[in-house]
Order: structure tokens, then C-alpha cells, then sequence
């Protein structure tokens, strides 16, 4: 109860000191704005001192936007600064370890699309790039030689067992 008690006055204490401060900011705004904005003495002006009256509140209007930038890029470059220092304060602070590397088993394809996204169309499929060929083209050549070729050479192709085996698979 003790405690509940404590914290209670402290919070009300808080509460007190939160609406003072309030009140002393909202008198220093008014005091703020009294001095720099007195009261302004319209009645009893022809259009001319209207005129001036009105440019200079004009050029008072310029001149607090101009403060006014002029402090935002001053709060957004101290801002990016200090991003940038903690950013610093962070990698001095940091041990970096390397990494063991795995291994890895990608196919060409992965590594193409890796390396040139799906912009790339072309397949790395070595065994389909491959020239095919067909026994029936295998036939022709071999009669063709045949025929252009000395029936000698032929002979001694087939005798022995590299000719049984070459009609075998033939």
C-alpha cells in the first residue's frame, strides 16, 4: 500500500509539473508573439496606409517562411548526420566473422537465371544442344564409302574380330 501510495503522489506530482510547463510555453508563445506582431491599428487608415500595412505584413509572412526552411533543412541534415554517425558507431562496434562458404550444386540454368534474372531465355541444357544423329544417316555414309572406297580396305576392315563387331552393331 505503501508503494501504491508513492507512486501515486509521484504521478500527480508529474501531472502538476506536465501542466505548468504547458502553461509557461503558452505564455512564452503569446509573449513571443506580442513582441514580434504588435496589435495592429486598422481603423482611421485610407487605402494607402492600408497598402503599406499589408506589404509589410507580406514581407513579414516571407521572412518567417524563409526562417522557417531554413531551420527544417537544418534539423533534416543534423538528423541525416547523426543516422549516418550511429551507422559508423555500429560497423566500428561490430566483429564481422567470415562466413564458411558451403558448396553449392546449381545447374546452369539456376545460375543463368541468378546471374541475368528471367530476362534470359536461353537454356544451358548441354544435352539437348548436342547434335543428334540418326543410324539411318550412319547407313548412308557407310555405303557411300563403300562405294567410293577400295573393296580391298573393306575386307580387311571386316576380317578379324573389329569387323564381326562392327556388323554386330551395325
Amino acid at each position: 500500500s505503501r508503494k501504491l501510495s508513492l507512486k501515486i503522489l509521484l504521478l500527480t506530482r508529474a501531472t502538476e509539473q506536465m501542466e505548468a510547463e504547458k502553461a509557461a510555453r503558452e505564455e512564452e508563445k503569446v509573449r513571443y508573439l506580442a513582441e514580434k506582431l504588435p496589435p495592429l491599428q486598422l481603423l482611421g487608415l485610407n487605402r494607402d496606409d492600408l497598402q503599406k500595412v499589408c506589404t509589410e505584413i507580406h514581407e513579414k509572412i516571407d521572412n518567417a517562411d524563409e526562417e522557417r526552411y531554413d531551420y527544417e533543412h537544418k534539423v533534416f541534415k543534423n538528423s541525416r548526420d547523426i543516422h549516418q554517425l550511429n551507422l559508423k558507431v555500429q560497423d566500428l562496434g561490430a566483429k564481422f566473422k567470415k562466413p564458411a562458404l558451403r558448396k553449392v550444386r546449381v545447374s546452369a540454368d539456376e545460375m543463368l537465371k541468378a546471374l541475368f534474372g528471367s530476362k534470359n531465355k536461353a537454356s544451358m541444357d548441354l544435352r539437348a544442344n548436342l547434335k543428334s544423329v540418326k543410324k539411318e544417316d550412319i547407313k548412308q555414309e557407310k555405303e557411300l564409302t563403300l562405294e567410293v572406297g577400295d573393296w580391298r580396305k573393306n575386307v580387311e576392315a571386316m576380317s578379324g574380330m573389329e569387323g564381326r563387331k562392327k556388323m554386330f552393331d551395325a
